[in-house]
């Protein structure tokens, strides 16, 4: 049974999320809410909310769990390529929290093979601002010719960072924003970018599965840490085409 929590009810432990065996494997708590506070103190936790309109709020803390480790990232030789154009022409931008609800409504509007409809509702768009305001969500995003052309979003706290969702406009928009975030993150010493659900299209830039045990304990630890500042541009980039850094074969 996945526990209901009323306003002050706190999270259940993650290890009381349905099992691989349930229809909902991950699934820890549903609520009617989405505070702000509660957000916060989810992530903090290594939870995360994903439901669709007409549905209560359901928590999910999935076992194994999706990573990024920022060490790992894949930089093929067309993106290598591409890295090196948007590093040597002015007409390309990485912009960082300047469309941040935008980029939400582009990530709600984009396309996912296999699914109808968008989990980036209304309520959850209005969520995540808030947390933008205070500094605790953030986009980073790909102009070309001054139009937005793709990007990304998520959650940060300390050193981890929860990533959310991308899109792209222009072939490669989003990789050429989550390269960006990787050179950021590497500069502060964070070691993993949350993906929470395993996709191809994670998989083939580096992304691997991690025990939940493992991904809570780093978690714990990384959000405690000071937090990292959330100013750059596209010069991150060169630190991912410089020879000596891990590119894929």
């Amino acid at each position: 049974m996945v526990p209901w929590l009323g306003p002050d009810d706190p999270f259940p432990p993650v290890e009381r999320a349905l099992g691989a065996t349930s229809g909902a494997p991950g699934l820890l708590a549903a609520s009617a809410d989405l505070l702000p506070s509660r957000l916060i103190d989810a992530y903090r936790r290594g939870i995360f909310p994903w439901y669709s309109d007409g549905q209560p709020v359901l928590w999910w803390s999935p076992d194994p769990r999706m990573i990024l480790a920022t060490g790992e990232f894949k930089v093929s030789p067309s993106l290598k390529k591409t890295l090196k154009r948007v590093l040597r022409e002015d007409r390309w931008e990485v912009r960082v929290d300047c469309e941040f609800a935008a980029v939400m409504r582009a990530c709600a509007q984009a396309p996912r093979r296999g699914q109808r409809g968008t989990w980036i509702t209304a309520e959850i768009i209005d969520a995540y601002s808030s947390l933008h305001r205070v500094g605790d969500a953030h986009s980073i995003e790909t102009w070309l010719d001054g139009e937005r052309v793709g990007g990304l979003y998520g959650v940060s706290f300390g050193k981890m960072f929860f990533g959310e969702s991308m899109f792209a406009d222009v072939t490669d928009a989003s990789k050429i924003a989550l390269a960006a975030l990787v050179g950021h993150l590497r500069r502060h010493e964070v070691e993993l970018i949350d993906c929470q659900q395993n996709t191809a299209h994670l998989a083939s830039l580096g992304g691997r599965e991690i025990a939940r045990k493992a991904f809570i304990t780093h978690v714990k630890s990384a959000v405690a840490a000071s937090p990292i500042p959330w100013r750059f541009d596209k010069t991150v980039l060169a630190d991912l085409v410089a020879p000596s850094l891990t590119s894929a074969p």
